[in-house]
C-alpha cells in the first residue's frame, strides 16, 4: 500500500527514533513519583522542563515584548480598577498551557513584575496524564490560586476534541514548553502519519487568528521546527526567536534550547 501524502512529507525530515518519553505511562509514573514527593514536601513541586537554560524566563521576555508591541493585553494592575462611564477596558489576554506538567509556566505568569502587573487573564493548564493534573491542581490549593481564573483540565491534544466551555473563540497565546518534544518521541504505525503533522492540525484551532503559539524544544533546530509547524501555505508563520547564550562543540554552532514564537495567520493575511 502506498504512503499517505502526510506520512511521505514526515520522511523527508529528520525524524527521532521512538522512546517511552514519548509514552503516556511514563509521564503518569512521572508525575504520580512527583505528586507523592509533594505530598510530603510541599517545597518539592516538581521538574521545572529546561530550567538551566532560563527557559521561562526567556517566554516571559517574548511575551512582554508582544504587550509592549500591543498584540497582547497583561492586565492586573491599579489602571483596570478605575472606573470610566461606559468604558470596558479589553479583557486581559488568554493561555493555554499545552503538557501543563505541575503548572509551573502558569504560576509564573501569575507573578508580579517591577511594576506591579502580572498576566491576569483566564489561563488554562491541560495535560492528557490524570496525575500532572492532580499535582498543578494540588499545588495551585497551595498557593491559593484564584480557581475562577486559572484551572487545570486531563485533555489529550491529539486524541481528544477541545472543550467549548474552555476552547470559547480560541486563546490569545498557546504555550508549550517540551510537548511537542514528547509528541516527536511517540511511538506510531509504520505509513500513517507522523505525531508532530497531527500535533499542527490539533494546535492551529486553539490559536485565535492573528495570536500566537509560542513553543520551546530541546530536540529541534529553528530551522527543523519551522518546517513541522510552519510549512509554506500553513496557518502559522514565524515572528520571534528568544536568545540563548550560543555554545560551539565540534566545530558546530548553536543553542541547547530554541523558542519560537510563531503567529496564525488572519484571512487578511492569506
Amino acid at each position: 500500500m502506498a504512503a499517505t501524502p502526510a506520512a511521505q512529507d514526515a520522511t523527508k525530515r529528520k525524524l527521532l527514533d521512538p522512546s517511552e518519553l514519548g509514552t503516556k505511562a511514563y509521564w503518569d509514573s512521572a508525575y504520580s513519583r512527583e505528586l507523592d514527593n509533594y505530598n510530603e514536601d510541599i517545597d518539592d513541586e516538581g521538574t521545572v522542563w529546561f530550567s538551566e537554560s532560563n527557559a521561562e524566563e526567556a517566554v516571559l521576555t517574548q511575551l512582554s515584548r508582544l504587550e509592549q508591541k500591543g498584540l497582547l493585553r497583561r492586565g492586573g494592575g491599579t489602571a483596570d480598577s478605575v472606573s470610566h462611564a461606559n468604558v470596558r477596558p479589553p479583557a486581559p489576554s488568554r493561555f493555554l498551557d499545552l503538557g501543563t506538567g505541575n503548572g509551573h509556566l502558569l504560576f509564573a505568569l501569575r507573578e508580579e513584575n517591577e511594576e506591579g502587573f502580572c498576566w491576569s487573564g483566564e489561563m488554562i493548564g491541560v495535560d492528557y496524564s490524570d496525575s500532572s493534573i492532580s499535582l498543578a491542581r494540588r499545588i495551585a490549593t497551595e498557593r491559593q490560586v484564584d480557581t475562577n481564573t486559572m484551572r487545570f483540565e486531563q485533555w489529550d491534544l491529539l486524541a481528544d476534541p477541545p472543550q467549548p466551555d474552555w476552547l470559547q473563540d480560541g486563546f490569545d497565546v498557546v504555550l508549550d514548553k517540551g510537548t511537542f518534544d514528547a509528541i516527536s518521541l511517540m511511538p506510531y504505525a509504520e505509513g500513517s502519519r507522523h505525531p508532530c503533522d497531527i500535533y499542527r492540525e490539533k494546535v492551529v484551532p486553539l490559536i485565535k487568528p492573528g495570536h500566537f503559539l509560542c513553543i520551546t524544544t530541546c530536540n529541534w533546530v529553528k530551522e527543523e521546527l519551522l518546517d513541522w509547524l510552519a510549512p509554506a501555505g500553513g496557518q502559522l508563520r514565524y515572528y520571534a526567536e528568544a536568545k540563548y547564550p550560543i555554545f560551539t562543540f565540534g566545530g558546530q554552532t548553536g543553542q541547547s534550547i530554541v523558542t519560537l514564537t510563531l503567529r496564525r495567520v488572519t484571512a487578511e493575511s492569506e
